[in-house]
């Protein structure tokens, strides 16, 4: 999956692809190096963004769904918690929802419900703004469970089956360096919710402050950090360097495979 941030505040991307050109030829070069999926988002979600007026999204977004799946046929993931943003992208192509509030914005779960699209539910306390002011856990992976299997029970009370719905645990989002690396070293336990697992780690923030790396640099540990998801169960990979991460699932793909061969044998 990857990331075209349509908003001139994101914080490794910001203001880089706010014109429709710009955003079409950065597209048309992530699916050149192998991306699946291109999750458009008009909201930044950074620690301390503030939010964004509905208009204002709109404007950013649906006129990119419109050229990414008009001119390049190209399957849209639509980063938005936004009802009305949500229904407008569905009817411009669209063919996902990731929601980093997990459908929790007013009439989000009634316009998901009505576009039949798959739908993302990420883990976040809080909002973007405040989120990283003083997160706390009891068991950050037991929490995150609980919350994402609260949040599949409701978006099946209002018609959204499970076979439309996958998760994300959330890195990075109302979480501490050591939140991150726990819910990381134990996420195959996500697996216990039986849905597809998909992850968002690129040049996160817990990379400079571990690593003492600027944004510009987190590359080789956004790459070691994607191969572990995966092999703990990540299905998809959201990710800015789409080249090099495909490698990395393209690798650890094949690693998967082999060994499923050889118990076969």
């Amino acid at each position: 999956m990857g990331i075209l941030n349509v908003t001139p505040d994101s914080f490794s991307d910001g203001g880089r692809f706010t014109e429709r050109d710009a955003a079409l030829r950065q597209a048309e070069q992530m699916l050149v190096d192998g991306a699946a999926i291109i999750d458009v988002g008009g909201e930044s979600t950074r620690p301390g963004a503030a939010p964004v007026s509905e208009q204002q999204e709109l404007d950013r977004v649906v006129p990119v769904v419109e050229a990414l799946t008009g001119e390049l046929g190209a399957l849209v993931s639509v980063d938005t918690s936004t009802a009305a943003v949500i229904r407008d992208a569905a009817a411009a192509g669209a063919g996902m929802i990731n929601d980093v509030r997990a459908l929790r914005r007013p009439g989000a779960l009634e316009a998901a419900a009505a576009s039949e699209l798959p739908v993302c539910l990420m883990h976040m306390l809080g909002e973007p703004g405040n989120m990283q002011d003083d997160p706390r856990y009891g068991d950050v992976t037991a929490d995150v469970i609980d919350f994402l299997r609260q949040r599949v029970a409701v978006c099946k009370q209002v018609g959204i089956p499970r076979e439309r719905l996958l998760v994300d645990p959330g890195f990075g989002f109302a979480k501490t360096v050591a939140h991150n690396l726990t819910l990381m070293n134990e996420m195959a336990a996500l697996q216990e919710l039986a849905l597809p697992v998909l992850i968002g780690i690129s040049r996160k923030s817990l990379f400079g402050k571990l690593l003492d790396r600027d944004v510009s640099e987190r590359l080789p540990a956004s790459l070691a950090a994607a191969a572990i998801c995966i092999e703990r169960g990540a299905k998809i990979v959201r990710a800015h360097d789409v080249r090099e991460t495909v490698d990395v699932v393209r690798f650890a793909h094949a690693v998967r495979q082999s060994g499923d061969s050889h118990r076969i044998k």
